[in-house]
């Protein structure tokens, strides 16, 4: 089959590879339809998530047909000719996190948990195309993909949806949504989002669904701002504004009520210094992350506040202010979003037109083209905010 497979740092290429077969009893292989390429993929294009190797398949947003399934599979669950969306976090459903309905923390789907443990302390679930540390499991961006615990996971999708209807319950959606929910949002609030990308648009239109008064989104590519300023949202270009001092002006000095960063673990925001500063320790591995979004979202957060952070973060940072979080009472909340939480509800809100995620797809193009897909996703051409691709 083809496959979109990382070749080393800035080097993609869609090659020939075997086809996925079934592993384990509880495996199913999917047959895809539609994936796209996500923002975080980008942190593994660009070389800061350890633990990749040639050859690797990317991507992990991606639905398509249930073509075999194993013998353990519970059927009255799953079956072939199934329609699913398959959710980037793989669960066992079993362990004591999943009860907890803690998806993306799953004890058991790992099988590089000691990987992960050294970088983290404690294992992470497995990912789709997300490198070792998360288990190594061949991405979505190709023809078919072997999908483990097949009878908790994917969620099947019985309406007449097209694929670019539900295809981005498998992420984006859902990681948006946890964002404005981690935020309590409640009427009246002012929320702030970092990053107009795929991930912070969905944020914004979330935090809207949940009651909030005014949504700012912050970032400073054109394109991204038009499209967050259509949906009626306010903007704020860090270019050539300085956002803590927009922010307070915003909001009668006293700073908006929730923070979402939707950027992680490259943010450019920031004055040239600050920037500079970042990118020269992380370039002799002083810090791993580039963390002037949270830490502006950090210190722009209104005391007793509460910053939600589901931008990616590897490793470490540097100048945190702990201080700020601390001495103004402000909840911090993050995480890998627990997908499968989300899938079901997200699906009957798109069902009933409350939201509609095809609003960010720019650009699509056939698996085959995927390394130029890349190329326009990461140097922002085209204004391209999200990309799908389609194998058939």
């Amino acid at each position: 089959m083809k496959a979109t497979c990382w070749m080393g740092p800035d080097s993609v290429s869609v090659e020939d590879v075997p086809d996925p077969s079934i592993l384990n009893g509880r495996d199913a292989v999917v047959r895809i339809t539609s994936t796209a390429i996500c923002g975080s993929d980008l942190h593994l294009v660009d070389g800061y998530v350890p633990g990749m190797q040639k050859g690797d398949i990317l991507g992990h947003e991606f639905m398509g047909e249930v073509v075999e399934v194993g013998a353990g599979v519970d059927r009255s669950k799953i079956r072939v000719g199934d329609r699913v969306v398959v959710p980037f976090p793989i669960a066992c459903g079993a362990c004591a996190a999943c009860r907890a309905r803690l998806y993306s923390c799953c004890e058991n789907s790992n099988p590089n948990a000691g990987m992960a443990e050294k970088m983290f302390g404690h294992p992470t679930a497995g990912i789709y195309g997300y490198s070792h540390l998360t288990g190594g499991f061949a991405g979505g961006q190709a023809e078919y993909a072997r999908v483990p615990f097949a009878d908790v996971n994917p969620l099947v999708v019985e309406s007449d949806l097209d694929d670019e209807q539900v295809l981005f319950l498998s992420d984006v959606l859902p990681t948006g949504y946890m964002a404005a929910e981690m935020c309590d949002i409640t009427d009246g609030d002012v929320v702030a989002v970092w990053g107009a990308g795929a991930v912070g648009q969905f944020a914004m239109d979330s935090a809207r669904m949940l009651g909030a008064a005014k949504v700012i989104a912050i970032d400073r590519e054109p394109y991204r701002l038009e499209m967050a300023a259509a949906q009626g949202y306010e903007t704020i270009d860090f270019e050539d504004t300085d956002v803590r001092s927009a922010l307070l002006d915003m909001t009668g000095g006293r700073g908006p009520d929730k923070c979402i960063d939707a950027v992680g673990l490259e943010a450019t925001h920031g004055a040239p210094h600050v920037a500079l500063y970042d990118r020269a320790k992380q370039a002799v591995r002083a810090e791993t992350d580039r963390p002037h979004a949270l830490r502006q979202a950090i210190t722009s957060c209104r005391s007793g506040g509460v910053v939600s952070v589901v931008g990616v973060y590897g490793g470490f940072v540097d100048k945190f202010p702990v201080g700020s979080w601390m001495n103004r009472s402000l909840t911090l909340r993050a995480g890998q979003c627990h997908v499968q939480r989300y899938m079901k509800p997200l699906l009957e809100r798109i069902e009933r037109g409350e939201i509609d995620p095809t609003r960010i797809i720019t650009h699509r193009m056939p698996l085959s083209e995927a390394p130029a897909g890349y190329e326009l996703f990461k140097h922002k051409r085209e204004d391209c905010e999200k990309i799908v691709l389609s194998t058939r």
